[in-house]
């Protein structure tokens, strides 16, 4: 039996496309959720993964197979549907899984011959054996299962074209923000895999460079930093010889044993989500765990980075708020605190968070044409009615802010700052250098389809009441709709 599983691209993210521009390769990293499920079929499959993500594929030209598997974050729905439309229209079944799916299965269910609800590792045998004895259910729910006996990842299925491998240590996170749907989808509770699960499945990741997909990898509390210090000392002991990054809480910074160990096992950048400039923006999305009052953010991130680490900020536009001049606030507060990179995201309100719930329910998702319209929630695009901000003030906030923090002139001396405090040079120039490409040049294309739907947008908004004026001029408009 032949299985395919497919890892869809959006065609409007230009900065996972791996063949546009060479700074790219050190955006994408393999899809890990698919080599855990092929990890768990059986050996009598014959499969193969797929990633759109870092080349164009041509399925139509590939053998057959007797069933296909697709994930998708919502960014990815339209391409996963036009995957399964194509699959299906040749009878063969498509099975689809992941966070979108599990957020809107009646719209997927729709679209495919079965869907996944939830993490698929504790269904996926079940599904395998009710496609080959010929009743394959519309609808399968996952349960959270224990990670004691979860098989590696198959890292040999891609093997070739990365430069960063991936790997998963635990699951779950306690912070609950409102923008973001990973306790929803993976509950609010730590679950940790084996620690020796946990070095063999590293020695078998070619790839030298490794992110850890965890959400939170050292947690909030103290026994969630304990174990994770257990687990950076047996990866010093394996002498694993990677460098590897990974999401943590700015809270890493106020242990020095922590940061002593993760060093030492080979940790060379932490992203942290600051999310807003001020105590009211974070209480906005529920980021309670940020706003402890006597933090010195410049102070934790230099903590930090004088271990040998990078440092990526990332801060959210649009709250409500934030108003005119946002964007260079966020730039001179990335610059305060000292850190190396910059990620700038606008508030999207993904199906499964508390931030779809109010925004859905207040009527304030403009770009609802769905399933079209998801391929804009990216996180780089705005959806919604803003408070205090209209799109094409997003838009522009968001770029002063980027050609503010990635001057040539703040990136030398970045660099500068970084060598001289004894740190891998290497990763603060290409990740500056990455997003400086992708999001000062690259993304003009996308927004250039972009200002397409804006305009349909305002077209649907304000056409009914008021058609003979110019909605070009009209861009408050949405504001006060």
């Amino acid at each position: 039996m032949r299985l395919y599983l497919i890892n869809p691209c959006n065609p409007l993210v230009s900065m996972v496309k791996a063949r546009e521009s060479y700074w790219n390769k050190y955006t994408i990293w393999k899809p890990l959720g698919l080599l855990a499920l092929a990890g768990l079929t059986p050996s009598d499959w014959d499969i193969q993964i797929f990633d759109e993500n870092k080349e164009t594929i041509d399925f139509a030209s590939l053998p057959k197979p007797d069933l296909v598997g697709i994930t998708a974050f919502t960014s990815q729905a339209n391409r996963a549907y036009e995957i399964a439309q194509d699959f299906r229209a040749r009878h063969i079944p498509v099975i689809m899984g992941g966070i979108h799916a599990t957020m809107c299965a009646d719209e997927a269910a729709s679209r495919v011959d079965a869907v996944v609800l939830g993490e698929a590792e504790s269904i996926w045998s079940t599904v395998l054996k009710d496609f080959q004895n010929g009743t394959l259910q519309k609808q399968y729910k996952g349960e959270r299962i224990d990670l004691d006996n979860v098989p590696s990842a198959r890292h040999d299925l891609l093997s070739e074209g990365y430069s960063i491998g991936s790997i998963q240590t635990s699951r779950g996170c306690p912070l609950a923000c409102s923008f973001c749907s990973v306790t929803t989808f993976n509950g609010g509770r730590f679950r940790r895999r084996p620690i020796d699960k946990i070095i063999e499945e590293f020695k078998t990741i070619k790839e030298k460079y490794v992110l850890i997909v965890d959400d939170n990898l050292i947690g909030t509390r103290s026994e969630h930093i304990s174990d994770t210090k257990s687990l950076l000392r047996e990866m010093i002991k394996a002498k694993l010889r990677k460098q590897w990054i990974a999401q943590v809480t700015i809270n890493m910074a106020d242990d020095e044993e922590l940061l002593s160990l993760a060093q030492k096992a080979g940790c060379i950048g932490v992203f942290i989500g600051f999310e807003s400039t001020s105590a009211e923006g974070l209480a906005e999305v529920s980021k309670k765990f940020a706003m402890k009052s006597d933090r010195n953010f410049r102070a934790s991130v230099s903590r930090i980075q004088h271990h040998g680490m990078t440092v990526l900020g990332s801060f959210i536009l649009g709250l409500d708020v934030d108003k005119e001049g946002i964007g260079a606030l966020v730039a001179t507060s990335a610059k305060k605190y000292g850190v190396d990179v910059l990620n700038v995201m606008v508030l999207t309100p993904l199906p499964g968070t508390k931030l779809w719930e109010s925004m859905h329910s207040e009527g304030r998702i403009l770009s609802n044409n769905f399933p079209d319209d998801w391929k804009y929630f990216t996180l780089t695009f705005p959806v919604a009615r803003y408070k205090n901000l209209s799109w094409a003030q997003i838009k522009d906030e968001r770029h002063r802010c980027y050609a503010a923090f990635y001057s040539y002139p703040r990136i030398i001396l970045r660099l500068i700052r970084g060598i001289l405090q004894g740190r891998n040079p290497f990763s603060i120039l290409v990740s500056n250098l990455v997003f400086r490409a992708n999001t000062l040049e690259v993304d003009k294309q996308a927004y250039a389809e972009f200002d397409v739907m804006r305009d349909q947008v305002k077209h649907k908004l304000i056409a009914p009441k008021i058609a003979h004026i110019d909605i070009r001029t009209l861009e408050d408009v949405i504001l006060a709709s």
